[in-house]
């Protein structure tokens, strides 16, 4: 089984994700800083900025970063639960070789996360962060890897609901507080966060690091 330090790891690598979908989130919420009648319009106009009072639009971009970091919690801890119980039923005939089952899944996430911090990609997120629908698609698209580190933890020694409980908290936990950080940081700063802090490289080289670990622990043990 991993330690609290390695699920803390883990939890802030699979957050990466819902970080960055939250920064680009924050974007588009943050009004024009533009005088009335003045310049051009921003080239990310926030989707619910349009014809509501300061007040009222402060309070919609409040629940809207709130609806979706909780979504992104949800379904980071819900994820791993499904990719759980679909593998703990294998977990005594894959015994043998579980190790490398878990350092190659976590390798091949933390690779593509790498790959995609390098992509030349439109950065742009074309969604309304305020909508239920727009945030479970966009939760479901960020907790995909999520399912995966459910087979990886149910063939590393978490064989009970109990004992997956902590790591399903935890991981819950950090990608509800880092997409609540990304909100923040995109309303505050704007896209240049994301470019100056590569959260795709950071989170593959953890999910790379704990790979390793898993597979140093059991050949050596």
């Amino acid at each position: 089984m991993m330690s609290f330090w390695d699920i803390l790891l883990l939890s802030v690598a699979l957050a990466m994700d819902c970080f960055a979908v939250s920064i680009a989130s924050g974007v588009i919420l943050t009004p024009s800083s533009s005088p009335k009648g003045e310049g051009s319009p921003t080239p990310n106009p926030s989707p619910v900025g349009r014809g509501t009072g300061k007040a009222s639009f402060i309070g919609k971009c409040l629940e809207g970063a709130l609806r979706l970091s909780v979504l992104f919690g949800l379904f980071q801890a819900g994820m791993p639960l499904v990719g759980w119980f679909c593998t703990n039923w294998l977990a005594e005939r894959i015994e043998a070789y579980d190790h490398w089952i878990a350092f190659g899944l976590l390798a091949f996430l933390g690779g593509r996360m790498i790959r995609d911090a390098f992509s030349d990609e439109e950065e742009a997120h074309h969604f309304d962060p305020t909508n239920w629908w727009t945030g479970i698609v966009l939760a479901v698209a960020t907790s995909i890897d999520a399912l995966a580190v459910g087979i990886s933890l149910a063939v590393t020694g978490y064989h009970t609901i109990r004992q997956l409980a902590m790591p399903l908290v935890v991981i819950g936990l950090g990608s509800f507080l880092f997409a609540m950080l990304g909100h923040w940081l995109g309303m505050r700063f704007g896209s240049s966060i994301r470019r100056r802090l590569q959260p795709e490289l950071l989170g593959g080289i953890i999910l790379i690091g704990i790979g390793v670990k898993v597979l140093v622990t059991h050949l050596a043990g």
